[in-house]
């Protein structure tokens, strides 16, 4: 898999913090029903770690298996771990990618934010099966999708505007559809400083998209939305179960 993240993951901590801002109250209660002494929980794509927290959170006693592929997103993953106590003892950060990612006979729960639409749909059902045949029984697979459920155009767009010190950041994202189920994202990140710009880094990556209904399709699982996710442009959060 590609390594998407690397030329912009100095930024990343504020799309996170937006990530558990939105999506974190409606993980959090699916959770805390979870037994986790049936099996450690699995976090796809657990990116800087914003959401491993929110897992440890929920689950006080849980084992969490942090999977992150990107090199640059995995060192804030591992220091942020590393310099939490309570952390250091739960979460072993791996580093792989979805599909074929190493997981534990059996797992409580899988939680999958932001990384859906980086799989074509054979490498999504090839995942959806393999969590699938290690939930333990009660468990579930949380999926956030993007909220784009098919290709469409979408001009530039303010998405973040942040300080940190001196510097004034603005996150602008823009979409187009790429052929088939894919758009291409294309992010662009400025720095200012007194108003006046210091820096630009732009990257592009490719998005399948995906609506729940097509989701409950390829993994043969039953679904529920869960809690409402709130915000503009706020993802949607969809929780799997064994049939």
């Amino acid at each position: 898999m590609r390594d998407y993240y690397s030329p912009v993951a100095e930024f990343y901590e504020m799309v996170a913090a937006r990530q558990a801002a939105s999506s974190g109250p409606a993980l959090a209660p699916v959770l805390a029903g979870v037994d986790s002494t049936s099996g450690p929980v699995v976090e796809i794509g657990a990116g800087t770690g914003r959401v491993t927290e929110i897992i440890a959170a929920a689950l006080p006693s849980a084992r969490i298996v942090a999977v992150e592929p990107s090199t640059a997103m995995r060192a804030v993953l591992t220091s942020r771990v590393a310099t939490d106590d309570t952390l250091r003892q739960r979460v072993t950060v791996v580093d792989a990618a979805a599909p074929d990612l190493p997981l534990p006979a059996t797992i409580c729960a899988a939680v999958v934010f932001g990384v859906a639409g980086h799989l074509d749909e054979p490498a999504r059902i090839r995942l959806w099966r393999r969590l699938r045949s290690r939930l333990a029984p009660g468990g579930v697979v949380v999926v956030e999708l993007m909220g784009v459920r098919r290709p469409r155009e979408i001009p530039p767009a303010l998405s973040i505007r942040d300080s940190i010190g001196r510097h004034d950041y603005e996150w602008w994202v823009a979409g187009s559809p790429a052929g088939g189920d894919l758009m291409r994202f294309t992010t662009t990140w400025r720095v200012y400083r007194a108003g006046q710009l210091i820096r630009e880094v732009s990257d592009s990556y490719d998005w399948h998209t995906i609506d729940s209904d097509q989701l409950t399709r390829e993994s043969g699982m039953v679904s529920r939305p869960a809690a409402a996710v709130t915000g503009a442009g706020a993802p949607e959060v969809v929780v799997l179960a064994a049939a």
